[in-house]
């Protein structure tokens, strides 16, 4: 992945230990991260390494589902860590009973993303870039902004934008819903 190139790629499933916050980025990162590392390195050495069963540990990711329409001591942040999918809940030794992560699994699909570089202060214009891309694909948006980091914060910081996208609309077709009750076509058939 080039840094400030935008690109669309076909993500799978992916299963995350999941916590829900609302403030500033770096104060929900110094109470996510303890309670998701804590989390996953917990699980992992007692759970899973006595039977001998790699469990990988992805880089950290967040999603910021408001981030546009409220300030930023009021964000909701949804702080996640890539785990495989053998992982259960009731596998999971919890490091903070009071923020108890959970497993969630995030939709596989298509997805538009840029590699951006610096600090998160300066991610606008990359964020605008990736916007005016998915707009000359042919996409629209259609999930909420995600980041992950795949460095530490800092002048230099690597983070992953990344949107979930599906094709724009045609414009003058619309969408044909059935009716309530309705059943769907079994086939298609061919007049004579």
């Amino acid at each position: 992945m080039k840094p400030l190139t935008p690109e669309v790629i076909k993500l799978p499933k992916r299963t995350v230990l999941s916590v829900t916050l609302v403030g500033a980025p770096g104060t929900t990162a110094s109470t996510a991260m303890p309670a998701l590392y804590g989390t996953a390195y917990g699980t992992k050495s007692k759970v899973f390494k006595p039977k001998k069963k790699e469990m990988k540990i992805g880089a950290p990711s967040a999603f910021w589902p408001d981030a546009h329409r409220k300030p930023k001591s009021k964000w909701t942040a949804i702080w996640n860590l890539e785990i495989p999918a053998f992982v259960k809940q009731k596998d999971l030794i919890q490091k903070n009973p009071k923020l108890p992560a959970k497993i969630t699994m995030l939709k596989a699909g298509l997805y538009a993303q840029v590699l951006y570089i610096g600090t998160y202060d300066s991610e606008g214009p990359t964020i605008k870039q990736l916007h005016a891309y998915i707009k000359e694909q042919k996409l629209v948006l259609a999930g909420p902004h995600e980041e992950v980091y795949l460095s530490r914060p800092g002048p230099r910081a690597k983070t992953i934008i990344r949107y979930a996208v599906k094709p724009a609309p045609i414009p003058g077709m619309r969408s044909v819903q059935p009716r309530a009750g309705a059943k769907a076509p079994t086939g298609i058939s061919r007049a004579p």
